[in-house]
């Protein structure tokens, strides 16, 4: 038999599928079902509008004419909101699982896996993310990952995947909270050598390297009425703070969450508390309608990586 060539026994069952496909051929459009699916989701016409790329009126339209082609009623409209009736439940569930499944027969057929594009801050994707893929691409059938580190926030078009700092929401994502926001003061044992550093208003007498929340994390440690004496050098990221921290130069206010290997070696001291945290994060963002089988499956390993 040729490579690619189909066997007598799948081209045999392709042909009892016959019967299913000319039963299709009178459904209504394909377009309608995806249309459905993402108004059961947001319960909200305009917001599915928006994930579609269509305007509201556009959505309601498909969704009277769905109705109408299906003798039944998909939603029971309030004002803006939209309840989903148990009928446009199930249709929409079965039809996530369809377009799913040839999703992942269509991603099946090509040469290869197609890369995962996912861009992240350059301190997380260094110190937390680049360690832990040796263990993603460890996994069978893993899809390649394409890394972009970026201290901008790249275009939506430009990414299947994304690390982006902050509170959100993210219209027309779903996110989730991966790791919170921390920061603690941290130091090289060389610059802690002969210092008596037992409360937190001993670390005004050593060089800090400038950090917006230093004011917070003083204040809640009870040192806020000193006066800190600061680096001279306002760096552009937590990497370079980390650097001149293992330098023995400043005292660093850093994440423990992304920098605490290095107390874990020694390398560095985390002398005393309180940890901020919060109330920003680090979120992992997907497209609200993400069907590929290898994204969600990323996204859901780097969830439970956090989680771990």
């Amino acid at each position: 038999m040729a490579a690619g060539q189909a066997k007598a026994s799948d081209v045999a069952a392709y042909d009892k599928l016959g019967l299913i496909w000319r039963m299709a051929a009178r459904l209504p459009p394909l377009e309608s079902f995806r249309v459905l699916d993402a108004c059961v989701r947001h319960a909200n016409f305009t917001r599915a509008a928006a994930e579609l790329g269509v305007t509201p009126a556009a959505v309601s339209l498909r969704m009277r004419d769905l109705e109408a082609d299906l003798g039944v009623p998909l939603f029971v409209r309030h004002g803006p909101r939209v309840a989903a009736t148990s009928q446009a439940v199930a249709i929409a569930a079965a039809a996530a699982q369809g377009l799913a499944a040839i999703a992942g027969a269509v991603a099946a057929a090509r040469p290869g896996s197609a890369p995962i594009r996912l861009t992240a801050p350059p301190t997380f994707a260094a110190q937390w993310l680049a360690p832990r893929l040796a263990a993603w691409h460890a996994r069978p059938g893993a899809a390649p990952i394409r890394l972009d580190a970026a201290t901008d926030l790249r275009p939506a078009e430009a990414f299947d995947v994304a690390i982006r700092a902050g509170l959100g929401p993210w219209p027309g994502f779903e996110g989730r909270a991966l790791l919170p926001m921390e920061a603690a003061p941290m130091l090289s044992p060389e610059l802690a050598q002969g210092r008596r550093l037992t409360k937190a208003s001993d670390l005004l007498t050593l060089p800090l390297l400038p950090h917006p929340d230093w004011p917070r994390w003083l204040g809640e440690a009870g040192a806020a009425s000193g006066a800190p004496r600061f680096y001279g050098s306002e760096l552009a990221t937590s990497d370079l703070d980390a650097s001149v921290a293992l330098a023995g130069a400043a005292v660093a206010l850093l994440p423990p969450n992304l920098f605490g290997r290095y107390v874990a070696e020694g390398r560095l001291l985390q002398p005393f508390g309180p940890m901020l945290r919060g109330p920003e994060a680090y979120h992992l963002l997907t497209r609200a309608d993400e069907r590929r089988a290898s994204v969600l499956s990323f996204r859901d390993w780097l969830a439970t990586q956090a989680a771990t």
